[in-house]
C-alpha cells in the first residue's frame, strides 16, 4: 500500500518534522492544523477567523490527497480556552453540518499563544 506525504509549505512542518496530511491507501490523515495562512504566515487574532482559514487549510491538504471534507470521518478540536468552543460552532456547521463525523473538543495548551484552535481530521475516500 503506498504512502503519500503531503505538504502545506509552512514552515512548522519542515522545522518540526512532520506532512500536513499522510494518505494511506483510501485513508487520509490531516495533522492538527492551525489557523495561519501559510501564503503569508500570519493569522487573524479572531477565534471565527482562525477557525475559518483552519478548514480552508484541512480542504486544501484534502484535495491533494483526493478527498474533500465530505469524506471526513473523524474530527478533533483542540482550543486553550474551551469556553470559547460555541463561538465557532457557525463556522464548523458550514464545513460539517451536512457531514457531521465523529468529533470531540479537547481544552488544550497550543504551541504558540496566538493560535486559538487546532483541528485534526480523518477521511475516507470515497471509492466508486
Amino acid at each position: 500500500m503506498n504512502r503519500t506525504l503531503i505538504s502545506s509549505g509552512s514552515t512548522f512542518e519542515a522545522e518540526i518534522g512532520y506532512s500536513r496530511a499522510v494518505v494511506q491507501g483510501d485513508w487520509v490523515f490531516v495533522s492538527g492544523t492551525t489557523g495561519f495562512d501559510y501564503s503569508n504566515m500570519t493569522i487573524s487574532e479572531g477565534l471565527p477567523e482562525q477557525t475559518e482559514q483552519c478548514l480552508k487549510n484541512i480542504e486544501s491538504a484534502l484535495a491533494q490527497a483526493g478527498a474533500s471534507m465530505a469524506d471526513v470521518v473523524r474530527v478533533t478540536y483542540v482550543l486553550p480556552n474551551g469556553g470559547e468552543f460555541k463561538d465557532c460552532w457557525p463556522v464548523l456547521r458550514k464545513y460539517f453540518g451536512s457531514v457531521r463525523p465523529a468529533a470531540m473538543m479537547i481544552s488544550a495548551g497550543l504551541a504558540d499563544p496566538r493560535m486559538r484552535i487546532e483541528i485534526e481530521v480523518t477521511a475516507l475516500r470515497q471509492t466508486t
